[in-house]
């Protein structure tokens, strides 16, 4: 049988990772376990999420993936050093918000936007202190249910919350970092309320993370064909073909 790259997310999300996934390593087999049950992992209790994603990487090892991804920012900074401690002998690759990104390219008014568990997690406080230099200013801010909205497809209501949340900052922030793998399936929306800003999401950091991880560990597909997608959604199949849909556009 041959090993899978297995990715997983409260639902949607996931797929802003596993699209750049696809793009870098399209030989690859893919696994993409949609937790839309669960959805939203940003309001759980850090107990409650370490049980749901342990059940998920015990699905994902069972069906033979050689590396996961958990394409999902709070997943990542609540559980990730947990998981890695459970399962010492999975190779893991998480995402947490671009705060270095924003860092690096010298942008003065960063606003990062995420789940409210991501936005009060130890890991984004040790990110802001290790790349926040004394002339930027970084912005924490919760996007509240904006991932159970985006979910929804509930557009009108994203609308108006974004407009809420990001009102204040319209005409000042130069970027914004989408600290959840939600919020770039809804970029113009966000970019319609803060036309001014550069958008900056973790998507192609991950996917060369996982990339190096392959090589690194002699684990890349080389065979030539295209390889196999396969999505789980844990609420109902309907789904798996909105999905589909999201992946299919450019």
């Amino acid at each position: 049988m041959n090993q899978k790259i297995g990715v997983f997310d409260s639902g949607l999300g996931g797929l802003s990772i596993l699209k750049e996934l696809r793009k870098l390593l399209p030989n690859e087999d893919y696994l993409f376990y949609e937790d839309s049950i669960h959805n939203p992992y940003g309001e759980k209790t850090e107990e409650e999420l370490l049980e749901i994603t342990s059940n998920i990487v015990d699905y994902l090892l069972k069906e033979q993936c050689k590396i996961i991804v958990i394409a999902c920012n709070t997943a990542t900074t609540i559980c990730m050093k947990k998981l890695r401690k459970k399962y010492p002998n999975t190779i893991f690759v998480g995402t947490v918000p671009a705060i270095k990104v924003a860092h690096d390219n010298h942008f003065k008014k960063t606003i990062i936007l995420s789940t409210p568990n991501t936005m009060k997690s130890k890991r984004v406080d040790e990110l802001i202190h290790n790349y926040q230099d004394t002339d930027q200013e970084l912005i924490n801010i919760s996007g509240e249910n904006l991932a159970s909205l985006i979910e929804q497809d509930k557009e009108k209501e994203i609308d108006e919350l974004l407009d809420r949340l990001l009102k204040d900052y319209k005409e000042e922030a130069d970027s914004i970092i989408l600290g959840c793998t939600h919020y770039p399936l809804i970029k113009d929306q966000i970019q319609k309320a803060v036309p001014k800003a550069v958008l900056i999401d973790s998507s192609d950091g991950v996917s060369r993370e996982v990339k190096r991880q392959l090589e690194m560990h002699q684990l890349l597909n080389n065979k030539e064909k295209k390889g196999i997608l396969k999505i789980i959604n844990t609420k109902e199949e309907s789904l798996i073909k909105r999905s589909m849909e999201i992946l299919e556009k450019e």
